[in-house]
């Protein structure tokens, strides 16, 4: 009895000292003094690499081990907290703001359409602050002149083609400025990326395409003699493990225009989220640009997480901008690397600001068509603001099968690089293009909402030499066409009667005719030669209260991008309409997205051009 005693003591010693030596779990929330969420914060093990991000609600969870006595939360703004682990498993911290040393206050700076609002420029210790807060009376920023579509009529133009556009930078853009106090320029405003900056519940694809087609068609909420189309595409969802393995490249600017808190130090911490989301089976590599282009990390395996992180920690912003060198490096290591039937993608983070080498927008065009022949794709990421250069950006993005999206915070980092992560990184579709033709007895004119930068001749949809858009994986694209009813006594400007072919008078209004065909064009990722869908729709007209949350949701974007650009077509728009339809529309909506483009309506009602609209 004495010895089984004995034994069951030296068992329970035995067991206390091997849980000792194990591992433990460390949970909390990151807040800040006003108990709002920290999102992004990065959680140290003190004198150790191991390290996490906070999630969008400000929740993180570490490993340590019982030699570790300090964990280290910071937060660009705010003061590193140092914490020393004790029993407990949970962990909240709350971070203070930096405090900055302010001696002279500069008052006045000019925002888009020439509007003042309020700008403050700090004389402190820290420079980089200086520059965060100081809002410059003078704006270099770029963007491509957009003209909106007006009208065509269907018997004059009875096809619509256009490239598909997945790219979202223009909302988080439109976001920044507004949130900033300021209206966004016109140009900044591209509807349809601001439609499709959200998700839709459109069908899952069946059958041997990579995506569905949807369509929906009801009363115009902004004019109500009009009709709305709405149609959408679904790409197929994949699961993370099944998705082909990736060669990166990481193309970082690297240059003085980029030594702002919401350029480089921003940009380090969108790229630790995305490095923590790659299988050991992915790739990275590291080109960097400024006066020189420089190659900082040959291409490493996605396992070894510690040395891609330390390589993007060691990067520090100074000099000038040899943004075209940086992309034929960047080209080069991708194709040295490249993976047969894999994901070869270049991922550019910059400002934009390219002033030497290729720098003229048509120079990076023809780089850019050059380049993608390879077939490696190109994903840009868009940071900053001042210098902003949306235009040649889009242009890289454009030319380049490639995606666009602008980081106007940590959040924004997280929903593009990690909740759509599949979506961002895997094409699944090549040169998508749309060409829709409208039957004359159900539709008298049609109009375009948005995509004026991405339409395409009629003769471009049977040409497979002509570049389009590409769609990834669980990506949804949605267009919307403003619709005037065969019918209608309206007026559209047009040409006169053409003597050869068939006019109004031979052409009888029929409300139970097909209303239009849809035909897409796409091409495999690896392949030159595109396919053929080819699908008619009868097109029922419902009523608005009807409707789906898709098109309510979608409805009430464009609205307000029309107000916001301050459209021709805005017709009876308000943003009374604008929050009533997105409030019936917000369904799930878990990530919270389409309750803060609400809230974001709310800010914007108050500025001059939109009071008038409350």
């Amino acid at each position: 009895m004495k010895n089984l005693i004995s034994l069951l003591i030296v068992l329970v010693a035995a067991s206390i000292l091997i849980s000792a030596d194990q591992p433990g779990v460390i949970t909390g929330k990151v807040t800040d003094n006003t108990g709002s969420p920290v999102a992004g914060a990065t959680v140290v093990v003190k004198n150790t690499n191991r390290a996490v991000l906070t999630d969008i609600n400000g929740f993180y969870s570490i490993t340590v081990r019982p030699e570790d006595k300090i964990l280290v939360f910071s937060f660009i703004g705010y003061k590193t907290k140092e914490v020393r682990l004790g029993k407990k498993d949970q962990l909240d911290v709350v971070l203070d703001p930096e405090e900055l040393k302010l001696e002279e206050v500069v008052v006045t700076g000019y925002g888009g359409r020439n509007r003042p609002y309020p700008a403050v420029a700090y004389k402190s210790m820290a420079a980089e602050y200086d520059a965060y807060y100081y809002q410059p009376t003078f704006n270099t920023e770029g963007y491509s002149t957009i003209r909106e579509n007006g009208y065509k009529l269907v018997l004059n133009d009875p096809l619509s083609t256009f490239s598909i556009d997945v790219d979202r930078a223009s909302y988080s853009n439109v976001r920044r400025f507004i949130n900033m106090g300021q209206m966004p320029p016109v140009d900044a405003v591209r509807i349809e990326e601001m439609i499709n900056y959200f998700g839709y519940n459109y069908p899952e694809p069946k059958g041997k395409h990579p995506f569905s087609v949807y369509t929906e068609l009801s009363v115009c909420p902004w004019n109500n003699q009009h009709q709305l189309l709405h149609v959408g595409l679904k790409g197929k969802e994949m699961d993370k493990a099944s998705l082909p393995p990736s060669n990166l490249v990481f193309l970082v600017d690297v240059s003085g225009s980029m030594n702002m808190p919401n350029k480089l130090p921003l940009l380090k911490n969108a790229f630790h989220l995305l490095v923590n989301q790659l299988r050991p089976n992915d790739r990275v590599a590291i080109v960097v640009y400024a006066g020189a282009a420089g190659l900082v990390l040959e291409s490493t395996p996605g396992s070894n997480k510690e040395t891609i992180l330390k390589a993007i920690d060691n990067l520090s912003a100074g000099g000038s901008t040899a943004g075209g060198q940086g992309l034929k490096l960047a080209y080069k290591v991708a194709e040295e690397n490249f993976i047969k039937e894999g994901n070869n993608r270049i991922i550019l983070a910059t400002d934009g600001d390219f002033n030497i080498g290729a720098s003229s927008n048509a120079e990076m065009e023809r780089l850019i068509e050059k380049e993608r022949e390879k077939g490696i794709f190109i994903t840009v990421l868009g940071f900053g603001m001042g210098n902003y250069k949306d235009d040649k950006m889009e242009i890289i993005a454009n030319k380049g099968n490639g995606n666009y999206a602008y980081i106007d915070n940590i959040q924004e980092a997280r929903k593009f690089l990690v909740s759509e992560f599949a979506g961002t990184l895997f094409t699944i579709a090549k040169d998508v293009k749309f060409q829709i033709e409208f039957n004359p007895s159900r539709v008298k004119a049609y109009r375009l909402i948005g995509y004026e930068n991405r339409l395409l001749n009629k003769e471009d949809f049977n040409d497979d030499k002509k570049d389009a858009g590409e769609m990834g994986v669980g990506h949804t694209v949605t267009a919307l066409y403003e619709i005037i009813p065969a019918g209608s006594e309206e007026k559209i400007a047009g040409v006169d009667p053409l003597k050869y072919q068939a006019n109004a008078s031979k052409v009888k209004p029929d409300p139970n005719a097909e209303l239009m065909t849809i035909k897409l064009r796409y091409k495999h990722p690896d392949s030159d030669t595109s396919i053929l869908i080819d699908q008619p729709e009868k097109g029922k007209t419902i009523p608005l209260n009807q409707t789906s949350d898709n098109f309510k949701f979608s409805a009430a974007v464009a609205q307000f991008g029309m107000l916001l650009r301050d459209s021709e077509f805005k017709g009876n728009a308000s943003i009374d309409q604008v929050i009533s339809l997105a409030r019936n529309a917000r369904g799930e909506d878990d990530e919270g997205f389409r309750s803060e483009f609400i809230q974001l309506v709310r800010t914007a009602s108050a500025f001059g051009e939109l009071r008038s609209q409350k």
